[in-house]
């Protein structure tokens, strides 16, 4: 396959070699060139890749009255404005239904109410533009930097945009763990083609991790050639974010794996999945700047940075679970009465909501939710958010 004449440039000018993480981030978030900065991918059943939300409104409406618990008790406390953030909103689907939702079930809530969207790439941002320029609440686009500047009051959500970070590759090369990079080699047609290779040994700062996860030990079943991914850029974020918003949540809906699960010997290349046109690769060289790239969250480096970020962890649990939970079973039974001209939606919605929660496919989705800003049990700083709805046990209430 032929590399792109703008990053065989680029390869060119740096070396001919650069680390992945560097590559991840041109493919995906260069303004011209990269899937998401060009505008280029698009989400949904007919686009490259589909979402719980572009599977329709249920997924939004399922998920707006645990949004209105916490903007509720956050409004209780101070007359002030609140915000619902959401960070990385794709085509602006589900930040539209959340509003809708919010302004039909909560008007007196949705009328002290912003919708605010952290979009970095230019081109998702002028789509979300169109789609949400009938929202009931006002919306702004900002950057982190300009939130941080005068923090919000409110609830943060990050839905499937924390595994578009760029991820640092590594590999085991039977003694030393080394950094993968993107190299420039001449193909069996003398063409220019894309390789991973080894690339430098890791510093003696960065193996700590490697330590806690058990990956520093020899062990026969990671022979050399053992590949696996690195998260950098989740602390950086979660700084951002905590410097954004002084007080609420923060709800992270995405693909993850406990460490054990996640560095364990089976897996022996990683989570990394380019996906184009509803058809996942395990390529991740493929089609640069074309295709979505993707990588598991790591929970407890997750956890573990968010900590260090000054979030307060409340819990996580499986996507299937948060939306049972939520009422998604009486949706479905609701979905019975539907008769006549009206059965046709209510198969296509019944399908969709089970797509939700199926475990071999959307409902695997991780929920992590997080707290700042006196938002815990005892702590004075300010309001005392609730355990959230999806965490709760049934019988206790």
């Amino acid at each position: 396959m032929s590399v792109p004449g703008w990053l065989q440039q680029r390869l060119e000018a740096a070396g001919g070699a650069v680390p992945f993480t560097t590559y991840m981030d041109w493919v995906l978030h260069d303004p011209r060139h990269g899937a998401y900065g060009s505008g280029r991918l698009r989400i949904g059943p007919a686009g490259d890749f589909a979402t719980a939300p572009s599977l329709g409104p249920d997924f939004a409406a399922l998920l707006a009255p645990q949004l209105a618990d916490w903007l509720g008790e956050l409004a209780a406390a101070d007359p002030g404005p609140i915000a619902l953030v959401e960070a990385g909103p794709g085509e602006g689907s589900l930040a539209a239904d959340l509003a809708a939702a919010l302004a039909a079930g909560w008007p007196g809530l949705a009328q002290r109410c912003e919708l605010v969207l952290v979009e970095p790439n230019p081109g998702m941002a002028e789509r979300q533009r169109r789609c949400l320029a009938d929202s009931p609440l006002p919306c702004r686009w900002c950057s982190f930097a300009q939130l941080a500047a005068a923090p919000l009051r409110g609830v943060l959500l990050a839905h499937e945009v924390l595994d578009a970070l760029p991820v640092e590759r590594i590999s085991w090369d039977g003694a030393l763990w080394r950094r993968q990079q993107v190299a420039l080699r001449d193909g069996p047609d003398a063409q220019p083609s894309l390789r991973l290779e080894p690339g430098e040994p890791l510093e003696a700062a960065m193996p700590a991790p490697l330590e806690a996860w058990g990956l520093l030990a020899p062990d026969p079943r990671r022979p050399p050639g053992w590949s696996t991914e690195l998260h950098p850029a989740i602390g950086p974020w979660l700084q951002s974010a905590a410097a954004a918003l002084r007080a609420g949540t923060l709800l992270v809906i995405d693909y993850a794996l406990e460490a054990r699960r996640y560095y364990a010997p089976v897996r022996s290349d990683g989570t990394l999945v380019a996906y184009r046109s509803q058809r996942a690769s395990a390529d991740p060289l493929a089609d640069p700047g074309a295709c979505d790239l993707t990588a598991h969250l790591c929970i407890d480096t997750l956890q573990e940075a968010a900590a260090a970020a000054g979030w307060q962890a409340l819990g996580h649990c499986r996507q299937g679970q948060a939306l049972l939970a939520l009422g998604l079973a009486e949706r479905l039974h609701g979905l019975q009465r539907l008769q006549g001209s009206a059965l046709a939606e209510a198969l296509g919605r019944r399908e969709a909501l089970l797509r939700l929660v199926d475990p071999h496919a959307l409902g695997d989705f991780r929920w992590l939710a997080f707290a700042r800003g006196g938002s815990g049990p005892g702590d004075s700083g300010g309001p005392s958010l609730p355990l959230p709805r999806f965490l709760r046990d049934p019988s206790a209430s």
